[in-house]
Parts: structure tokens; C-alpha cells; sequence
């Protein structure tokens, strides 16, 4: 079953338990998936859908980042809920050690030896960890191995 497909599913199940906290985010979800469809006029595959869901996420993780410095407790659990039912839409997440490994493999493949060829290794890795790792962290890990 498609990503897509999925979501209308799970969309038409909250509908029917009347969840309106999980409808709303979902409604969201398939709101911006077809949004970029219209600006890009494609029919999105899995990938670029997952991108949607990605870039949602990271959205919500700022939200939440910027509720908190400002002390907004209520609006931190509403963004809380919503990143919960769009993490669902996201492939199984990589395992710390298994993120280690692709990182060490991506730096031995473009054969990068300072801070300056990281760019190397993350065009490496974007394709390759897409949805399954937080770029953020993956970056980091890159910067310590290439400093070291």
C-alpha cells in the first residue's frame, strides 16, 4: 500500500472513531502532500511524500522548541501530539550504531580527511539515510569524525 493511500486510510478511520486531534494532523498531511503536487504538477511517489511528512515533522520540532522557551506548556502538548501521529508516516528509524556505520562507509567512499569534504559525505548519505535518520544528527556525527 502506498504512503498516500495509508494516510486516506487512516484518515477515514479517525473519522470514524471521531478522533479530531489525529484527523486534523492528518487532514494536514494530506493538505501539504497535495499542495506540492499542485506547485510541482507531479503525482508524488513514496519518497517525495515521505520528504512532505519529513519536513512536517521538523516543523513541529521547532514549534515546540520555540513553545517551550516561550513557557507555552498547552501549545508544547498540541505540537507533542501532532508529531506523534506524523512520525508514524515515517520508515523504521536507523539504529544509532547502524547511522555510525553508513557514516564511516560514506567517509571512506569519497575519501574525505578534513572538515571541508563534508559536503562530500552528506551528498553521500542524503539519498541513503533519506527518512530513516535525522540529518541534524548525522551532520554532527560527520563534523566530530572529520575534526578527529
Amino acid at each position: 500500500m502506498s504512503l498516500k493511500t495509508r494516510i486516506g486510510e487512516d484518515m477515514k478511520t479517525a473519522m470514524r472513531a471521531r478522533d479530531t486531534a489525529r484527523l486534523g494532523t492528518i487532514r494536514l498531511l494530506l493538505a501539504a502532500i497535495k499542495q506540492r503536487e499542485v506547485d510541482e504538477r507531479v503525482e508524488l511517489d513514496d519518497a517525495a511524500a515521505g520528504g512532505v511528512v519529513e519536513k512536517l515533522i521538523k516543523q513541529r520540532k521547532d514549534s515546540i522548541t520555540q513553545f517551550r522557551a516561550a513557557g507555552r506548556d498547552d501549545l508544547v502538548a498540541a505540537e507533542e501530539a501532532e508529531l506523534a501521529v506524523l512520525q508514524a508516516y515515517l520508515p523504521e528509524q536507523l539504529s544509532p550504531s547502524e547511522v555510525e556505520a553508513a557514516v564511516a562507509a560514506a567517509i571512506a567512499e569519497s575519501g574525505a580527511t578534513s572538515p571541508k569534504d563534508m559536503g562530500k559525505v552528506m551528498g553521500i548519505l542524503k539519498s541513503r539515510l533519506a527518512g530513516r535518520a535525522d540529518m541534524g544528527q548525522v551532520s554532527a556525527l560527520i563534523k566530530t569524525r572529520l575534526a578527529g
